[in-house]
């Protein structure tokens, strides 16, 4: 896709859906319960709905009662960023993807063994690309 990080404003729009733009670029959350991955338990690798980069795998994917899918590691350390996100009120860490900066979610130290993280993301910030 190139240098995802240089794309416009109107590129990104062009490139998603509303929803997918909402939340990945102006970094905003679904419902809970209401993304398509929430509740799956297909085999694969979750990617950036931006850029393709992969980001988590469905080995990492648990279902923490959120209603949002949510992992407990990243596919690898590099694959997210992390940045202190005061909206709301709150102080939160959001995730992004490290490649083109989308929005995926916040990551939180509720999580299971062994990383005791709960990557708690967005549906519309991800694309599972299933296992053969």
């Amino acid at each position: 896709m190139g240098n995802d990080s240089q794309k416009t404003d109107a590129q990104w729009q062009t490139e998603m859906t509303p929803e997918q733009y909402e939340v990945c670029r102006c970094g905003g959350t679904e419902p809970a319960f209401s993304g398509k991955y929430w509740d799956t338990k297909t085999a694969g690798t979750y990617h950036c709905a931006g850029c393709n980069a992969p980001l988590f795998s469905s080995d990492t994917k648990y279902d923490s009662g959120s209603g949002w899918p949510s992992f407990w590691k990243a596919i690898t350390d590099a694959a997210i960023s992390e940045k202190t996100d005061t909206k709301f009120g709150m102080q939160r860490t959001e995730i992004t993807c490290a490649k083109c900066d989308s929005h995926v979610g916040h990551v939180f130290p509720d999580g299971p063994p062994p990383t005791g993280l709960r990557y708690c993301t967005n549906s519309a910030s991800l694309a599972l690309k299933e296992k053969s």
